[in-house]
């Protein structure tokens, strides 16, 4: 029988890394929280106090997402410090358009074997979002699984907890005819669609992502890695100004599944594509794959990543607001009488 004395770290996980990931992640965590998180770094659960002299009759909204398989361009690139954003912007892009002020995040990350500053690189990029957000890092895990992940390769996935007065919640069910969709810019192709990403650029073009693309003014790469937007600073005071009828986060499912979810019956939304200019990526994408285009409005945001839906009466008004804040909108459509659907016209569609 062999006699070799074993530890933890010959099976492959080394907990010193992991504490000094920990350390080298310190402060940009710290730097994302608020009045009401409560203690410090280093507890079995986060602390998080709700304030509740901000809400009459609060209500929690929570979420959960990960970055998906954009996480391999990441590997393939070796940068690692916006994919975080990816995933904290999945999260709370997702509960705002319920309404809710994103209060606190958590992260998960499950990687072969810990690398402390690549660790903390990617926390710094979710600890960033969530300053950005409003909202606190208040927990997470690094999970050493050494053998279960490919070298060099990890998985990342976020929850986030917010609230939202029951009289400000959005639903959907005030969405009615003649109400007017407000799209509000996407920063490129944000999260998803990436499985389609990756077989037209690397399997059919073979392309390399350090490769120049002169319609991105910059390599291939980095285009795509451009992080997920994130909307709460946008919307946020909207929402506590404004009657939002409705909301949509578009991600899978692009346009046909996403606006359809805050329809009432009888009701369908009417997409205008040749109001925004469509950025290049998305062109670029369509024509090295041969993609057709509603196949592409399905999968991708095409330029356009949040959707509110608001009464006619209030459209001025609201446009005004988007102005004082330097945010581009544009007016893509509007809801007509039909049976929870999505139609697109305009530019690829025709009348």
């Amino acid at each position: 029988m062999d006699d070799k004395v074993l530890t933890y770290r010959d099976a492959g996980v080394d907990i010193d890394a992991g504490n000094k990931a920990v350390e080298l992640m310190k402060d940009s965590v710290r730097a994302s929280y608020r009045p009401e998180v409560i203690g410090d770094l280093g507890g079995f659960g986060g602390l998080f106090a709700l304030n509740m002299t901000k809400y009459k009759n609060p209500v929690l909204v929570s979420g959960t997402d990960g970055v998906g398989t954009k996480l391999k361009l990441a590997f393939m690139m070796n940068k690692h410090d916006t994919i975080g954003q990816d995933a904290v912007a999945m999260c709370v892009n997702d509960i705002l358009v319920q309404g809710a002020e994103p209060l606190f995040f958590l992260d998960y990350i499950a990687v072969d074997k810990v690398d402390s500053q690549k660790v903390a690189d990617i926390v710094k990029g979710v600890a960033k979002a969530c300053k950005e957000s409003g909202c606190a890092l208040i927990g997470g895990e690094t999970a050493e699984m050494s053998g279960f992940y490919a070298k060099d390769e990890y998985d990342i996935a976020g929850f986030c907890v917010g609230a939202v007065d029951r009289d400000k919640m959005i639903t959907g069910e005030k969405v009615e005819v003649g109400d007017v969709l407000i799209g509000l810019p996407s920063s490129g192709v944000h999260s998803n669609g990436f499985s389609l990403v990756r077989k037209i650029v690397l399997d059919k073009m073979n392309y390399n992502l350090k490769t120049y693309v002169t319609e991105f003014n910059r390599s291939l790469g980095e285009e795509l890695l451009t992080p997920t937007r994130l909307y709460p600073k946008v919307v946020l005071p909207l929402i506590e100004r404004f009657d939002i009828h409705g909301m949509v986060h578009i991600t899978g499912g692009g346009f046909y599944d996403n606006i359809p979810r805050v329809l009432p019956q009888q009701c369908s939304a009417l997409v205008h594509t040749d109001v925004w200019e469509m950025p290049a990526v998305f062109k670029k994408l369509q024509e090295w794959g041969n993609v057709p285009w509603p196949e592409m409005y399905r999968t991708f945001n095409m330029g356009i990543g949040m959707i509110l839906v608001v009464a006619k009466k209030d459209v001025e008004f609201i446009h005004a607001a988007l102005k004082a804040q330097g945010e581009k909108y544009y007016d893509i459509g509007e809801i007509v009488v039909g049976n929870q659907t999505t139609v697109l016209k305009g530019g690829v569609f025709g009348d």
